[in-house]
């Protein structure tokens, strides 16, 4: 199937120790309600491992129906006097108390990218994930999507483990960022990758044959959060409310 979905990637800025509230409070609190008044989906929102990242940060990743479901999300969105939803004003306020900041951007998936519904349908896990954030030149970074990545990439990764879960480009841009996630089944078959760096012939081959065309390259890792679609194979639902309560939510 063709992949005609958008997608909203998110990096959220925590405050002190609050990245599980944070995580919690997207996936069961936010996210049941994204999906009854804007059909969007959760896709995955996910902790940073901070010895690979700056710290602590969450990855957020929303799946809409393309453009026209994005446009009819952002007027839902916007279309009031305050810029916000005013059904989410205690939602805000309690996000609020648990993260600063956030850096957005739209990013189109590989038509040969399955959805979030067909991931999970297929049993897509990990016990980590590495995130890879690939400057390339502008105007090439669908080439290097379509043509290295998934004729490359995806065969040298796989003979570690590791399965691509999708490929994206970031859109309203100059088509020279790509996101790459990777589910990987074992820390373990992570570090075998790593390991390997220096050694394997075809990870060498790999890097070297997209030298010219990548201008930086960043790799880093995520664990996914215990209401994440990867993690239960599902979206989340309004009765998951009451299955993680955290000692600070008992009251709130």
């Amino acid at each position: 199937m063709t992949n005609n979905k958008i997608y909203i990637h998110e990096f959220i800025d925590i405050i002190g120790h609050n990245r599980a509230n944070y995580m919690h409070h997207m996936t069961a609190n936010f996210s049941p309600m994204a999906q009854r008044d804007r059909n969007q989906l959760c896709y995955g929102v996910w902790g940073t491992v901070g010895t690979t990242r700056r710290w602590p940060e969450v990855v957020n990743m929303w799946e809409e129906d393309g453009w026209d479901g994005m446009a009819s999300s952002f007027r839902h969105e916007f279309n009031h006097p305050t810029l916000q939803d005013p059904a989410l004003a205690a939602w805000w306020a309690r996000a609020a108390q648990f993260r600063r900041s956030g850096v957005d951007r739209l990013i189109l998936p590989a038509e040969w990218t399955r959805t979030i519904e067909e991931l999970c349908a297929d049993g897509v896990r990990g016990e980590c994930y590495a995130h890879e954030l690939v400057s390339v030149k502008p105007g090439t970074a669908w080439h290097y999507v379509d043509d290295l990545v998934q004729h490359r990439a995806v065969p040298v990764y796989a003979r570690f483990g590791w399965e691509l879960a999708g490929a994206f480009v970031t859109a309203m841009h100059d088509d020279s960022e790509v996101i790459l996630l990777w589910a990987i089944p074992t820390w373990e078959q992570w570090a075998e990758l790593e390991k390997a760096q220096r050694k394997d012939t075809d990870l060498k081959a790999w890097r070297t044959d997209t030298a010219e065309l990548t201008t930086s390259f960043d790799r880093f890792l995520l664990v996914d959060a215990p209401l994440s679609p990867f993690r239960t194979g599902r979206q989340p639902a309004e009765s998951d409310r009451a299955s993680f309560t955290l000692p600070d939510e008992k009251h709130s």
